[in-house]
């Protein structure tokens, strides 16, 4: 039996582009040789793609962060070969079978749904969540709007839109007085904690907003939880999705779990996985993870983010789809404690990729009435 040729996308065009190329290495070193043949391609911060040697160079290799250069590797496109299979067509006409995309893409263009949608036309299949679930699990604003429509537990926040703040930023600061201080503001569509400032007063709320609508149009103002314990839980599966452990973080001489804390200080952050906390909240935090997969119609994986108030209540914080695969990332830490080691993890996402792909593909696209008149 052939192997599978499992093409690993990384890099792009996100303000997240160097902790993807981490994060692919990452997936390609756990992926079994005997079992997967790995194609890695890299897109460059403009968009273009590049199918490259070998994977990317980690920091203590390279000295620096990791990125795809408009000169590695070379040109490649992606093509339908018989209808059944693709292929990766290089500048000089070469031509490549790949069987599955595993995306590791975090951040705009890669994890909203843009990337995804690509795929479905290509009919490639890939894995993690669809075109829907992606879009909506990038979006703080729009995914905190669906927990609440569900009766799921949010923490309160504001949308606000670069225009809103620019014409009346009196109404602005009229809401965040509204949830009231201290705030976070993050902005809607992005991760890794990118962008994100606390306001402990109204004076700080322009430099945060300012500082959030460097990365786009739309951010959010979230109220801070008293106290929180950060805690975390990593859900697998398609149609029965099931969640891991928990684990929490706790941060080490950093305001909050910021990018510093998560990628730059190996010391930024102690991981305690399992989390420590009693049967009933354990349930309820995996029972809560599930809910906020399924209301967002996800598929594959996905990491949902929790806060635990100073009296013992449970908040759902965010998702994500695409979430970090570091060797320090909690999603493959979590699912290891639960008796999932990364090798195998890898290798479950990809069978739960296809698994979806077929079933997808066997659902009808013309109306019967329209197929029984050609």
């Amino acid at each position: 039996m052939s192997k599978r040729r499992v093409a690993v996308v990384f890099g792009g065009r996100s303000a997240e582009h160097e902790i993807s190329c981490i994060s692919a290495r990452s997936v390609m070193d756990a992926l079994d040789p005997e079992r997967f043949e790995v194609v890695p391609i890299g897109i460059t911060r403009d968009g273009r793609w590049r199918i490259l040697p070998g994977p990317p160079a980690l920091p203590a290799e390279s000295g620096r962060m990791p990125e795809v250069g408009a000169g590695d590797g070379d040109p490649v496109a992606l093509a339908p070969a018989d209808g059944a299979t693709h292929e990766l067509v290089g500048e000089g006409g070469s031509r490549g079978r790949i069987d599955v995309v595993f995306p590791v893409l975090h951040g705009p263009f890669g994890e909203d749904g843009a990337f995804q949608g690509f795929l479905e036309l290509a009919g490639v299949p890939y894995v993690g969540a669809g075109v829907l679930g992606s879009a909506v699990g990038m979006d703080k604003v729009v995914q905190k709007a669906v927990w609440t429509a569900a009766g799921l537990p949010v923490v309160p926040a504001e949308g606000v839109r670069e225009a809103e703040w620019r014409d009346d930023p009196d109404a602005v600061l009229a809401r965040a007085l509204a949830l009231g201080f201290p705030l976070f503001v993050k902005p809607s569509a992005l991760g890794s904690s990118v962008g994100i400032t606390r306001a402990d007063d109204p004076a700080a709320l322009p430099g945060s907003l300012e500082e959030a609508f460097r990365y786009g149009r739309r951010v959010v103002m979230e109220r801070a939880v008293d106290h929180p314990r950060e805690i975390e839980c990593a859900v697998l599966g398609n149609d029965e999705p099931v969640a891991s452990v928990p684990g929490e973080i706790v941060p080490r001489d950093h305001p909050f779990y910021d990018y510093d804390a998560k990628y730059l200080d190996e010391d930024g952050a102690e991981l305690r996985i399992p989390a420590p906390l009693d049967a009933a909240t354990t349930a309820t935090v995996q029972r809560l993870a599930v809910a906020a997969f399924r209301a967002l119609d996800l598929a594959g994986m996905a990491r949902v983010d929790f806060f635990i108030d100073a009296g013992g209540d449970v908040w759902l914080n965010e998702i994500n789809t695409i979430p970090g695969f570091t060797s320090i990332s909690m999603y493959p830490k979590l699912w290891a404690a639960s008796g999932v080691p990364y090798p195998e993890l890898i290798a479950q996402l990809l069978d739960l990729a296809e698994e979806r792909f077929a079933a997808e593909r066997a659902k009808v696209l013309v109306p019967r009435e329209l197929d029984e008149g050609r």
